[in-house]
This record gives structure tokens, C-alpha cells and sequence, in this order.
């Protein structure tokens, strides 16, 4: 039985496309959880496939300058989410740093989730995925969505100028109905600071 789930584990990974992530869920079909283990870990010993995290796995992309080469932190997320059948959004210092209102890179990258609250370690970094209302996920403006967001980690009295012209910059780029209906769904003192904003404009 164990070589059956080893045999045909490896020929699914062998088939996959470089820069593919598994997860040993993907697998429960064929066995049980203690001998996909056990096939993956001999995948990770033969260098088919890299772990990034506790129960993540990656056929790596190899470039013939760098090497093997891994998804980024964020693609991870992108996938775990997918695969997981939840939205996520950037939040915390992350969205702060995507919308260009600060130059800090934050090591643990913080999303708002519809599913479970959890903690990835990836590595020195880490994805925390952090579970929130479907309100907070309903906003459809890609700009907006993300810099209401990241609004509601700062102290809107003490901006700077550069900042405030940053976000008057995104505001533009935003159409006005997604601004509208999103500013519905953000916290008060983030609607509030908005409309100021754009009565200013």
C-alpha cells in the first residue's frame, strides 16, 4: 500500500509544472496521513521537491543563473488561500508597504481571511492569516480595498505630507464608485478622513 501512495505521489509531482505547491491534503485520497508524510519527506530527501513550511511543498523552478528558485512569501499566500477556498487581503504593516505609505518590509506578512485564524512559518518570515467579518472582504476597489486597510493601522492626525499626497495619488487612481461603496464598508475614522480628503481635492 505505502509503495502504491509513494509510486503515485511521485509521478503526480514529477507531471506538475515547476513553481507548484502541495499540500499533503491534496493527496488524502490516496492513503492515510502518516504515509503521505513519509512519501513527501522522501521526495524532499531526493531534492524533487522543497518544503517551505510545516505541510507546504514546492517543485522549485530551477534558473540556470540562480539555481533553484522559490515562490515569494506572498505568492505562497496567494496559493494557500486558493487552495483553501478563502479571500484574503493584505493587512497590518503588509498593506502599509503594497500602497506605498510606508518603506518598512515587514518579515510576517498579515492577511485578513475568511477562513481560520493561523500562523505559517516560512522560513524567518511567516504568513498570518488572520479570520475577519465577510464586511471587511467586500470591498471592490483593488486600490481602495487595500488602502482603507492599511489606514486603519495609523494615526490619521499624524500623517505626513508625503503621505497624504500618496493617498491622494491612489484616491485618483480609484474609480468613484468603488470609493463609494467601499468607504461604506471601512471604519469610521478611515470614511471620515476620506471624505475630508476628498472634499479637498
Amino acid at each position: 500500500m505505502n509503495e502504491s501512495v509513494n509510486h503515485t505521489i511521485e509521478l503526480k509531482i514529477r507531471r506538475a509544472k515547476p513553481g507548484s505547491v502541495f499540500l499533503p491534503s491534496d493527496f488524502k485520497a490516496l492513503g492515510t496521513s502518516t504515509a503521505i508524510r513519509k512519501a513527501l519527506s522522501r521526495l524532499v530527501d531526493s531534492g524533487q521537491i522543497e518544503r517551505m513550511g510545516q505541510g507546504i511543498y514546492v517543485v522549485p523552478k530551477v534558473d540556470k543563473v540562480f539555481g533553484k528558485v522559490l515562490p515569494s512569501i506572498e505568492e505562497l499566500a496567494e496559493v494557500l488561500s486558493r487552495k483553501e477556498h478563502v479571500k484574503i487581503k493584505p493587512s497590518g504593516q503588509y498593506a502599509l508597504n503594497k500602497v506605498g505609505l510606508s518603506t518598512q518590509v515587514p518579515m510576517r506578512l498579515v492577511f485578513l481571511t475568511s477562513g481560520h485564524s493561523k500562523r505559517i512559518q516560512i522560513g524567518k518570515s511567516a504568513i498570518v492569516f488572520k479570520s475577519t467579518t465577510a464586511k471587511k472582504l467586500s470591498m471592490k476597489g483593488d486600490i481602495t480595498s487595500l488602502l482603507f486597510l492599511a489606514l486603519e493601522e495609523l494615526d490619521l492626525q499624524q500623517l505626513s505630507a508625503a503621505q497624504r499626497d500618496r493617498i491622494i495619488q491612489l484616491l485618483n487612481k480609484e474609480s468613484p464608485e468603488n470609493v463609494k461603496h467601499d468607504l461604506r464598508l471601512t471604519q469610521t475614522k478611515v470614511s471620515d478622513f476620506i471624505v475630508k480628503i476628498i472634499n479637498r481635492i
